[in-house]
């Protein structure tokens, strides 16, 4: 027996030899398997020791070892066992649990287990598929340890019994080898084959028994296998020699196939088996059994021992296994027993929903990722085989995101188009596995996807411009106005801060402050309405983003006056010790102008308003101060007993809410000898004038209204004449008198207006016309009829001259027309 090589007794279990020579062949195997389309093939045996290395993913994908760890890379297996892990501190793949062939696999020819390898930021997927080799961990086992037949010593020698075979969970080389039975007199083993291509070992009778010799034998049979070591099992044969039972049972059959649908109700019958005895009475009474069930098949399939009838017991499922290999016995009364062989294969049905798994998925996607990303990965697969194990995946319609599959039974979910969080900030997205069966299965599985936002939107002022208005003279600290900005972005992108904008003036952008949270503006300066009345400045909103966005508004600020200015007083100049003084002459009439008080007021609009008013005189009756104009007139002529200096005190007042008020002192003398000038003489009677003004106002208004309905009228009369208007082809059916024929009835107007010239229009009006009719005719229409009426003309004059002698008859200059005085 060759040593083992050190490295093999770490990995395996039970302190198992190989030979040298099988693990270079594995070596070699294993080095020949590489990387192919981004898969990894590692061979390697079963029953390694938990922390074994199975292989470096790291090196053989050609992956950086850093990366493993910061990409959080991890083995996924399809399934819930996880029978290995990786190392990401040296990319190494290890055991992580015990690993069993037989366990995984069966009596499978191959043994093949697929892991996914995930690397994360951004998702990648590997495929790593781990083919598990068989060695020699399990021994020989007879499904009865104890034996028993009963034989006549009448038997034939050369007469065969089959034994039941050993079962070796173990392949190829591993599995059963040989069988070698304890040495006697009476039997031999030999191996035959049943049509299957199975062996088994056959206890033949070579010489003759004598049941008076010896009653009874105890004979040891060991099932050796081909491993190395080699490893083996024993069974013992307990012979009774029997009298007189001649006749064996036989099958009809030397193996029997069925085949039965998984899910099968329990009852339902697989086949029966038939094997029939020569011999009669309890010699010929034939009882079944299994010769062998393993702790799978107990309790599944069941077999009545007096008709033969293979029914199912229990869930029979052809996921669990695609087919069953039994060994049934016949037994009659007397011991002598055949076996058979039943084969019994399970139809699969699509029983199995597929089954989808989310391996990874990254629950946040940023709104700026490129189609193409990866945001999950989906394995699903379903455990029926054929047309009923094809799964396809689907999501749902109308999201921004699509399957992809470069590995069997492995969905990429991706997404397809750039995504918007402001439009849609979450994404439930279903995921569906239908079969191919029929019917077909289908399983659904929704994901959430979240939109992470990204500063890709600017702040937004919900007005361009603002206007306020403040009064002047309000404290520091008075709140002007409030801006807002609006920002659709989410969370730190969309907290907005405001502040001045550089391009404002640097002397105004210190007129306000401003709130850099909440937008609002306020005074940081007295205001003076006199000095400025109006301002402008730019006010910035920014986002929380990096990098950052902004914009821009305008804010214009009206000051409103306030009534804060004391009326002056411009005329008469008033000093201390010295006051001007104003001559009239004594011989001023009522109403004359003495003098005028000059007052202005600093503010505007209401505030700057003034009126006049005399509060203190030296005669109350004697002057008057204009309300509005300041002007200051005689309310009488002077008389003798009036004194020669008058001093007058003149309250000038302005018009704000609360009024400010100055004096002027004004020092009137009466002056002997002085002209009088006559420009100045008015008086101004108040009531008069607004009397005036009424009446003004009333003759205006009613000139108006008239001039309205005369249009309104004239429009009428002329549509009215438009649709009464009766053609008439000639002008002999009306009475037309000649221009020269004017009597008192007849209306000349051939000077009214300013048409002089010969090419004008001539309008006659006769007593006779109906509905007014008029007839207008010009020089060049009327030339026929001139003519015509000449003679007529010239023998009307004639006599109505002698007719009418005080008549005055004269022709006019510019028209051949002759007016009748």
């Amino acid at each position: 027996m060759s040593t083992a090589h050190p490295f093999l007794k770490a990995c395996c279990m039970m302190d198992l030899r190989i030979s040298l020579k099988w693990w270079i062949n594995f070596l070699l195997y294993a080095l020949l398997c590489g990387v192919s389309l981004g898969e990894v093939r590692y061979v390697f045996p079963e029953e390694m020791k938990r922390g074994s290395v199975i292989g470096n993913v790291a090196l053989d994908l050609g992956l950086q070892v850093s990366d493993l760890q910061a990409r959080r890379a991890r083995v996924v297996a399809e399934g819930s066992s996880q029978l290995c892990e990786l190392d990401t501190t040296s990319g190494n793949l290890l055991i992580s649990q015990r690993i069993d062939r037989e366990e995984l696999c069966a009596q499978a020819n191959t043994c093949i287990l697929q892991f996914q390898l995930l690397l994360e930021d951004p998702l990648q997927a590997f495929s790593l598929v781990l083919d598990i080799v068989d060695i020699n961990d399990n021994s020989p086992v007879f499904a009865t340890g104890d034996v028993k037949l009963d034989l006549v010593e009448s038997t034939v020698p050369g007469r065969r019994f089959p034994l039941e075979s050993a079962h070796d969970p173990d392949l190829g080389t591993n599995s059963i080898r040989e069988y070698k039975l304890s040495h006697n007199d009476h039997f031999a083993l030999e191996m035959s084959t049943q049509i299957n291509g199975n062996t088994y070992p056959e206890l033949v009778l070579k010489k003759q028994l004598d049941r008076e010799a010896k009653a009874e034998h105890l004979l040891e049979i060991n099932g050796i296998d081909g491993g190395n070591p080699v490893r083996s099992g024993t069974a013992f044969i307990r012979i009774r020699v029997l009298d007189a039972n001649d006749n064996v049972p036989l099958f009809s059959q030397r193996v029997y196939k069925a085949s039965v649908p998984e899910n099968s109700a329990i009852g339902t019958l697989i086949t029966t088996l038939n094997a029939t005895d020569l011999d009669e009475g309890v010699y010929g009474e034939i009882t079944y059994s299994f010769s062998y069930l393993s702790d799978k098949m107990g309790g599944i399939i069941e077999v009545s021992p007096l008709t033969g009838e293979v029914r199912v017991a229990g869930v029979i499922d052809y996921e669990e296994a695609h087919s069953h290999e039994l060994g049934v016995q016949a037994k009659d009364g007397g011991g002598q027993a055949s076996h058979c062989k039943l084969v019994i294969d399970v139809i699969d049905l699509n029983d199995n929903d597929p089954v989808i798994e989310i391996k990874s998925v990254s629950a946040n996607v940023a709104e700026d990722a490129k189609p193409g990303t990866m945001v999950a990965l989906i394995n699903s697969y379903d455990m029926d085989t054929g047309s009923s194990g094809h799964v396809t995946c689907s999501i749902s319609d109308n999201v921004p995101f699509k399957l992809v599959s470069e590995v069997k039974n492995y969905f990429m979910l991706v997404t397809d188009e750039m995504l918007d969080r402001e439009f849609q900030a979450e994404y439930n997205i279903t995921v569906t596995a239908t079969d191919s069966g029929s019917p077909s299965l289908s399983s659904v599985k929704v994901i959430t996807i979240v939109v992470i936002d990204v500063n890709d939107n600017p702040p937004i002022f919900t007005h361009s411009q603002y206007n306020a208005n403040i009064l002047e003279n309000q404290p520091v600290g008075t709140l002007v106005l409030k801006v807002k900005a609006e920002d659709s972005d989410n969370g730190a992108n969309a907290k907005i801060f405001y502040h001045i904008s550089k391009d404002t003036n640097s002397e105004v952008s210190s007129f306000l402050t401003i709130n850099p949270d909440t937008g609002e503006l306020f005074t940081s300066r007295l205001f003076d309405y006199e000095q400025s009345a109006h301002f402008q400045m730019k006010v910035t909103a920014r986002d929380g983003g990096d990098p950052p966005f902004s914009t821009t508004c305008t804010v214009n600020v009206f000051i409103q006056d306030q009534n804060d200015n004391v009326p002056v007083i411009l005329y008469p100049v008033q000093t201390s010790g010295f006051i001007a003084e104003d001559v009239v002459p004594i011989e001023a009439p009522r109403g004359y102008l003495v003098t005028k008080v000059v007052a202005v007021d600093a503010d505007s609009g209401h505030n700057a308003w003034l009126s006049y008013r005399i509060i203190k005189a030296t005669r109350s009756n004697l002057f008057m101060a204009d309300l509005h104009t300041g002007e200051i007139r005689t309310l009488r002529a002077f008389m003798e007993d009036d004194e020669p200096k008058h001093t007058l005190v003149v309250l000038v007042t302005d018009n704000g809410r609360e009024s400010l008020s100055a004096t002027a002192t004004v020092s009137i003398t009466l002056g002997d000898g002085l002209p009088v000038l006559s420009e100045l003489y008015e008086f101004a009677d108040e009531s008069q004038e607004k009397d005036n003004l009424t009446l003004y106002l009333i003759i205006a208004l009613s000139t108006v209204s008239f001039l309205f309905i005369l249009l309104i009228s004239s429009v009428f009369y002329f549509n009215l004449c438009r649709r009464g208007y009766v053609y008439r082809s000639t002008t002999s059916s009306l009475p037309v008198f000649p221009t020269t024929y004017c009597t008192s009835t007849l209306t000349d107007f051939s000077r009214c207006g300013t048409l002089l010239r010969e090419d004008r229009y001539d309008p006659f009006m006769t007593t006779g016309s109906w509905r007014g009719d008029f007839r207008f005719g010009s020089n060049t229409d009327t030339d026929t009829l001139k003519k015509r009426s000449a003679a007529y003309q010239k023998s009307t004059l004639r006599r109505l001259s002698t007719e009418r002698p005080s008549l005055k008859v004269r022709a006019g200059p510019t028209h051949p027309c002759y007016v009748i005085k």
